[in-house]
């Protein structure tokens, strides 16, 4: 069976070619590209599994592609491991709220970058099997398999990361998760994330939600739960 395929687009030959060789030695299908806008072309043809994006890039920076990649409906559903440099706090969090799902900082290890991928492309193989019964709650229907949402019948474009959120905390509601949890629960416990980062997925998904957003409620010092 065929491993899935990942696009790679950085501008530093070393590090394009360090992960180019890891990913190809665990079988994953790789293609390497050296700028945003060859990358944007690239992701829209070859539709791969997983792109995996450095910030700093000469041109259109990383930032810009993660953008134009979200709001295409041919790329949209691509999950995005972002590269970036120490110091870029900032960026990491424009960079998720745009609908990035994950980032390493560099220098970084190999071998966590393909547990992050693997992690990511395990879930999402999960969710879109089907395997978890559809949610109805009022107005709103949450679609696991289909990884759909639809809100008075109309479709809610959520990103890969905010969509496993609503389903976690929708499947239990009045129950508290923290911030640990909802990162073990989408994204796996070998990842390194900040309580900003998981604020701004909820500030995003609530925003999306409209009305319904409300549903979602902070639960001071704690977490969050999805109202009763």
């Amino acid at each position: 069976m065929a491993k899935e395929s990942v696009l790679i687009i950085e501008d530093e030959e070393d590090i394009r070619e360090l992960v180019n060789y890891n990913l190809s030695k665990e079988g994953y299908q790789t293609t390497a590209v050296e700028s945003g806008e060859e990358g944007f072309k690239t992701a829209k043809s070859k539709q791969p599994n997983l792109i995996v994006l450095d910030l700093m890039l000469p041109g259109m920076d990383g930032l810009e592609i993660c953008k134009l990649l979200k709001a295409d409906p041919k790329t949209q559903h691509i999950p995005i491991v972002m590269l970036t440099a120490k110091g870029e706090e900032s960026d990491v969090v424009t960079g998720l709220e745009l609908g990035a799902d994950d980032y390493l900082t560099k220098p970084f290890s190999p071998k966590v970058l393909v547990a992050r991928i693997r992690t990511i492309l395990r879930r999402k193989s999960k969710t879109e099997a089907g395997d978890d019964a559809v949610l109805a709650i009022n107005e709103m229907t949450i679609h696991p398999g289909r990884h759909e949402v639809l809100i008075k019948g109309k479709q809610t474009e959520l990103t890969l990361t905010e969509f496993k959120i609503l389903h976690l905390l929708a499947r239990r509601p009045g129950w508290v998760f923290t911030r640990y949890q909802i990162v073990n629960e989408i994204r796996g416990d070998e990842v390194l994330v900040t309580d900003r980062s998981v604020d701004v997925q909820i500030v995003g998904l609530r925003r999306k939600l409209g009305p319904h957003g409300k549903n979602i409620e902070t639960v001071r010092g704690v977490g969050y739960r999805f109202k009763e």
